[in-house]
Formats: structure tokens, sequence, C-alpha cells
């Protein structure tokens, strides 16, 4: 059965940074597309990353490119969002998530997803 274990959260202020780490089971794994999702309360969620395995590519949302550095280490079957330069917009629920969707961004097209990690940013 498919799992993801997501872990990195906590409170900083503006400015700081923040590592988020996602280790998936092998079955999961498999999955083409592995990211991280956010949802701020009473707004939708949106993907934040996502790593294209199929032509190792990545893929990030405007409002975080330039500031977020997602990453994959095939031993360790884990996948990181580096957040460097953190605003309080960015606070919300981080989401690991593994299934078809980097291309589309479409929370539809996930598989699987982790419990969430909370991220809150103060000014």
């Amino acid at each position: 059965q498919g799992q993801l274990e997501e872990s990195g959260g906590g409170s900083v202020q503006a400015g700081g940074s923040l590592r988020l780490t996602c280790t998936a089971s092998e079955i999961i794994y498999s999955s083409n597309s592995l990211g991280w999702f956010r949802q701020a309360p009473g707004k939708e969620r949106e993907v934040v990353a996502c790593i294209y395995r199929t032509s190792r590519t990545t893929s990030y949302a405007d409002s975080v490119k330039g500031r977020f550095t997602i990453s994959e280490e095939y031993a360790k079957n884990s996948v990181y969002l580096q957040m460097n330069s953190l605003k309080p917009e960015d606070t919300a629920m981080y989401y690991c998530a593994a299934g078809h969707y980097c291309r589309s961004g479409s929370a539809s097209a996930v598989s699987y997803w982790g419990e969430g990690t909370l991220v809150t940013i103060s000014p």
C-alpha cells in the first residue's frame, strides 16, 4: 500500500528558510510525478513544485519560482522542498503528493497524499 511520510514543517519569520522532506514507499515511487501541494485556510489546494520523473524535469508555481527548489534522492526514496526567502503568504499546510499530475498541476490527478505538514511564516 502506498505511503508518504512528511517532515520539516514549522514556524519561521519572513525571510527565513525551511526544508520539507517526503519519503515514499516503493509502490508510490513508481509514480511519474512526485512533489508538493499546499493549502491555505479558505483557499484551494494548489501545486507548489513537482518532479516529472519521466523526463527528469521540474515545475514550479509562479509564486515560488526562484525561492523554492525541489529535488529527489533515489537512494532514500525521498523528495525534498527547500524553501528560501519565505513570505507570510507561504503559510499553509504542505502536502506531499504522488501520481500523474506534474504536467497538468491538477490535484485530481494525485493518487497518493501525505498527511500534511504545517508551515507558518510570521511577518
